[in-house]
């Protein structure tokens, strides 16, 4: 009896033959570089260094198209935002100690947004692993041990050999569901060790299906198709699922009102009459979800935002799917299904009976319009008008990647992304000066349509250097910078907190001057003129800036005081 795993393929007499007689001059940076080509890598992103050259120096024998950012964290974004657009993992060449360290911000955030990342680090030679003091440059005792708090997995090679499959496997893990971040390093004798290995062209590294347990889906159901009221929260698993078009087979079928989290925009067509849209920050949006009395809540846990700040509180059944296994019924208890959103959503579809409510829509209908009289009794005219600009000025299907700024706060909750997988943010980790190399990494996945970056002044700063590597590649990226002076959320919190604001003001350069010293078109624009001249900067290739000096407000929030939005405090977010 023969079984799978005893067949072998059997080489071609040409592959023997190139086998047993590689090219000579290769090392173990080209094993790096042809293991990732064999993965299906055709983009690569990073900065050099000393450990890390043997890596940078086969690049140029390999056919990858490397991107190359001027500081690491940077780096990391755009590595980010490329696996977001893609669904592949992004690899991210990095050198040892201050390079590598650099990067954790980046990686916390794709780790908390769960895309797909492999990070590859050099390391200080193989003599001086293990934690003894042996005054190498970019010494430290044990690398990996800062990045196993935040990536999926880390591995350390010690001999070229070991170089494929720890990448093959470091891939594996990067893809499989929950996607994250991975950890890779290698000693620079390693990386710069001659090698007679034969070349590398192909690695089996198929990521693992998650699937869900019949009897849960079944269980599931059974509950949905007898629920009276059922809804659906659709989080950020739903995007990276590529599941979109069940969601909205089964809200249908179900009759159920759907609304998305922040990180999963676009999950759900905006104006269909079963959507909730994405007013998560509202205690209206809350109480009709309270009322469900069976609550789905797909490729979510239901974490602080997605839970207007732990102020939820379900009163009925609650059916969770979730391929982070630690997010299951890490909130609220619930049927867990540890599953990925798309072979999930499928089983349901398959075994759910079909209901019919002629109130749902009407339901939605009055949700949205206390919503959107709350929001107006605000006086926040300018806000929304700022944000309807930008929508008209971003073609469809353009991509928009956010900084932690005021602006990205109201597109959470007010902003159509237009389509599964076209708006993203900081959100997961929250960290400042995301938006501009992340809309970098994305122009680099996609050079045919425009993308657009969104800042604010002080996350701005963060990401001036990539100007030069906007120009430098030409990548159609258009950023607009809201230009208030300041931390202006900051100095928000600190008001309403302190009564007055501690350390949120900044002197800042003129920044299309600074835009144009890079060779980048920069614009000054107004409340008025907004949606006009981002239209342009957007329809014109290459690179460009467009600057709005304002100062937005945020509306009100509902978390610590009533559905008026009267209470005035505010999410801790920088």
């Amino acid at each position: 009896m023969t079984h799978d795993h005893d067949l072998v393929l059997r080489p071609t007499p040409a592959q023997i033959t190139a086998a047993l007689n590689p090219p000579p001059g290769r090392n173990g940076g080209d094993l790096v570089v042809e293991t990732l080509a064999g993965l299906g890598a055709t983009t690569v992103f990073g900065l050099p260094g000393q450990h890390a050259l043997g890596m940078f120096d086969a690049l140029r024998r390999s056919s990858l198209r490397y991107v190359g950012l001027r500081v690491e964290n940077n780096a990391g974004f755009a590595a980010d935002a490329y696996g977001r657009i893609t669904g592949e993992a992004a690899p991210l060449l990095l050198s040892t100690g201050p390079g590598a360290l650099t990067s954790l911000a980046a990686l916390q955030e794709a780790a908390a947004a769960s895309a797909p990342v492999l990070a590859i680090s050099s390391q200080i030679p193989t003599a001086g692993l293990g934690g003894g003091r042996h005054g190498y440059l970019h010494e430290l005792p044990d690398q990996a041990a800062s990045f196993r708090g935040v990536v999926k997995s880390v591995h350390t090679v010690r001999t070229p050999s070991q170089i494929p499959s720890a990448l093959a496997a470091a891939w594996k893990s990067a893809l499989t569901a929950p996607h994250g971040p991975v950890w890779v390093e290698i000693p620079q004798d390693v990386l710069l060790a001659e090698t007679s290995l034969p070349v590398v062209t192909a690695m089996d590294a198929t990521p693992d299906d998650l699937v869900p347990r019949p009897e849960l889906t079944a269980v599931a159901a059974d509950l949905l198709s007898r629920a009276a009221r059922p809804a659906i929260i659709a989080g950020g698993g739903v995007v990276r699922a590529d599941a979109s078009g069940k969601l909205l087979q089964l809200a249908e079928k179900l009759q159920a009102p759907v609304v998305t989290t922040f990180g999963g925009k676009g999950a759900f067509p905006w104006h269909h009459p079963l959507s909730l849209q994405s007013w998560l920050e509202d205690r209206h949006t809350t109480d009709f979800l309270e009322d469900a009395d069976v609550l789905l809540v797909v490729g979510s846990g239901l974490g602080e935002l997605s839970s207007n700040y732990h102020t939820f509180r379900p009163r009925g059944r609650v059916i969770q799917i979730e391929a982070d296994l630690g997010k299951l019924e890490s909130n609220h208890p619930a049927l867990g299904i540890h599953a990925d959103a798309r072979p999930a959503l499928q089983a349901l579809l398959e075994t759910v009976e079909e209901r019919t409510d002629a109130s749902a829509p009407e339901r939605v209908r009055g949700l949205l319009a206390r919503v959107s009289e709350r929001i107006a009794a605000q006086e926040l005219t300018l806000e929304l008008d700022v944000l309807a600009s930008v929508r008209r000025a971003l073609p469809a299907g353009s991509p928009s990647f956010w900084d932690m700024t005021i602006l990205a706060y109201w597109a959470w909750s007010a902003f159509d992304a237009q389509g599964p997988n076209t708006m993203h943010s900081a959100q997961g980790a929250g960290g400042l000066g995301y938006g501009f190399p992340a809309a970098l990494g994305a122009a680099a996945a996609d050079p045919t349509r425009p993308v657009l970056a969104v800042s604010g002044d002080g996350g701005a700063l963060y990401s001036i250097a990539e100007l030069a590597t906007a120009r430098q590649y030409d990548l159609p990226v258009t950023w607009l910078i809201v230009d208030d002076g300041g931390y202006g959320i900051l100095r928000e919190y600190m008001t309403d907190t302190f009564g007055q604001a501690t350390a949120t003001e900044l002197h800042r350069p003129d920044y299309v001057a600074l835009a144009e010293s890079f060779g980048v078109p920069g614009v000054r624009t107004t409340p008025e003129t907004l949606e006009q001249d981002l239209a342009k900067a957007l329809g014109s290739p290459g690179p460009s800036v467009v600057v709005l000096p304002a100062v937005l407000r945020m509306f009100a929030p509902t978390h610590l005081g009533q559905a008026d939005g009267c209470n005035c405090a505010r999410h801790d977010v920088t």
